[in-house]
C-alpha cells in the first residue's frame, strides 16, 4: 500500500504552531479511505508513514474515543467518524446555500446534480441532489476524483491564473482513469483555459467509462470561483449537445441565483 502524501509537508510555520500528535491521529483516519476493507496495523503504520508503536497507540485512542473498532488483529472505522463530516457540511455556508438550489435544478431537469470543492489535486463532492424517480447511486458526497479529468475540476481549476495553473498542472500525476482520459499538460492546460472563456467544462468519458459531465462554475458576490455544480449522465442517454442545449442554462441560472447569498 502507498505511503498517504500529506498537503502540508510543506509547511514551513514553526514547531510552536503544530501538534504532530494530532497530525499523525488524522493521517491514521485519511489512511482508512484508502481501503474498502478492515486493515491490520502493519499496513495502517506503512501507509500512513508512521512507527508500529506510534500507530498503535494511536489506533487505542481513537477506539477509545469511538472512532475505531478492532477485533484484535483487523481496525475498522465506526460510525462516529460521520460525526467530523456532517459538523463540515452543517457548518459550511456554500453547501447549505447551493442546496436547495441543487434541489430545484435537479426536480426540473429531472437528472442528478453535484457540487463540488477543490482540495489539493482532487476534487470533493459536497452536495448532491437526485430526483425521487431516480435511484440514488454513483457519485455520493465525501466521494473524490483527480480534478484534472473532471468537468467540475476543470472548472475549479480555472480560477488559477495561466502561469500558476500550468505550475499546478506541471505537479500533478496524471494517470488515466479510462481511455479517454487526457495526460497532455500542454493540451489540459489549453483545455481549461477555454473552458474559463466559455463559462463552462464539458468531460466526455475521461474520468468514468461511458459516463460525460458539465459543469459551471459557483461564484460569491465578488466574481470569486467558490464551488462547481454539475449535471452527468450515460454517453447512451444524453449526448454532448444536449448536455450543452438542456442542462448548461439551468446550471448556469442555479449558480447565479445564490451569487449573491455566498460571502
Amino acid at each position: 500500500m502507498p505511503k498517504l502524501k500529506r498537503v502540508g509537508d510543506t509547511d514551513n510555520r514553526g514547531a510552536t504552531d503544530f501538534i504532530e500528535s494530532l497530525d499523525r491521529g488524522l493521517r491514521v483516519l485519511e489512511v482508512f479511505g484508502g481501503s474498502r476493507q478492515p486493515m491490520t496495523l502493519s499496513d495502517l503504520a506503512k501507509a500512513a508513514d508512521l512507527p508500529r508503536a506510534t500507530a498503535r497507540r494511536i489506533l487505542l485512542t481513537l477506539e477509545r474515543a469511538g472512532f475505531v473498532a478492532t477485533d484484535g488483529k483487523l481496525f475498522r472505522l465506526m460510525p462516529r467518524v460521520l460525526v467530523l463530516a456532517s459538523s463540515y457540511l452543517a457548518s459550511n455556508h456554500v453547501v447549505s446555500v447551493l442546496q436547495p438550489a441543487l434541489d430545484k435544478l435537479s426536480g426540473e431537469a429531472q437528472e442528478i446534480s453535484s457540487m463540488a470543492i477543490l482540495d489539493g489535486n482532487d476534487v470533493v463532492f459536497i452536495a448532491r441532489a437526485s430526483p425521487t424517480r431516480i435511484f440514488s447511486a454513483g457519485i455520493d458526497i465525501g466521494y473524490r476524483l483527480p480534478a484534472f479529468c473532471t468537468s467540475v475540476g476543470r472548472v475549479l481549476l480555472s480560477r488559477l491564473p495561466d502561469g500558476e495553473l500550468a505550475a499546478a498542472l506541471g505537479k500533478m500525476d496524471l494517470t488515466p482513469l479510462t481511455p479517454f482520459t487526457v495526460t497532455d499538460k500542454k493540451l489540459l492546460l489549453k483545455t481549461i483555459i477555454a473552458d474559463r472563456a466559455e463559462g463552462y467544462s464539458l468531460v466526455d468519458r475521461e474520468a468514468e467509462p461511458g459516463f460525460r459531465s458539465i459543469s459551471v462554475p459557483v461564484r460569491r458576490y465578488d466574481g470569486t470561483i467558490v464551488a462547481a455544480i454539475n449535471m452527468g449522465a450515460h454517453v447512451d442517454r444524453v449526448s454532448s449537445a444536449e448536455m450543452v442545449e438542456r442542462f448548461l442554462p439551468r446550471l448556469r441560472a442555479a449558480a447565479a441565483s445564490v451569487k449573491s447569498m455566498l460571502v
